[in-house]
């Protein structure tokens, strides 16, 4: 059984944690360095990619992350997961960190307000049938670098990718019950 952590500090952990239990993982929460060593995986959920990357250099966090992510361990980011997993950021604030190591450039908030979120139903490589895929105030990807698959697009613009060991996504694989994407990450830490 996965030893899979779910970034803590900020953001939409609980629906990560209760997908990734029923899938049979050992899921939990990661709010402390000691916590991430146990991860044979990890997710960044949504949430506000700003507010995340300043709790995670306050409690210590944001460099034993790069280097986790770094030395090649699985990790999924959903949302503001994928803006902190990106390499490169567009209309982000000034100053504002990420962990890095996905080689994107991510457009923060590309579809729009809170108002403007959407549900839609997207073919996703590898699955079968399409993917129920929520959008609240999600990123969308700009630019992929040569070693970026692009598992999804929605509106003419990636919303899936995968690189190696990371697997981002725009929208909230996490709120629909489906599980199927987080069986896909699952399968990526087990390799």
């Amino acid at each position: 059984m996965p030893a899979i952590g779910v970034f803590a500090l900020q953001g939409d952990v609980r629906e990560h944690v209760a997908t990734l239990s029923a899938l049979g993982a050992d899921a939990f929460t990661v709010r402390r360095p000691s916590e991430l060593e146990r991860c044979d995986g990890l997710v960044l959920p949504g949430g506000e990619s700003t507010t995340m990357a300043k709790l995670a250099r306050t409690f210590d966090l944001l460099d034993p992350l790069r280097q986790r992510v770094k030395d090649g361990m699985p990790t999924f980011g959903t949302c503001a997961g994928m803006i902190l997993l990106a390499d490169r950021i567009r209309d982000g604030i000034e100053g504002q960190e990420t962990i890095g190591g996905l080689d994107v450039t991510v457009r923060r908030n590309a579809f729009g307000r809170q108002v403007d979120s959407f549900e839609a139903d997207l073919p996703f490589t590898g699955l079968d049938d399409p993917v129920h895929a929520v959008f609240i105030r999600a990123p969308w990807v700009e630019e992929v670098g040569p070693g970026v698959e692009v598992l999804a697009s929605a509106e003419g613009h990636p919303v899936a990718v995968r690189q190696g060991h990371l697997l981002a996504t725009s929208f909230h694989p996490e709120v629909d019950g489906d599980g199927r994407v987080h069986r896909l990450f699952l399968e990526l830490v087990g390799r």
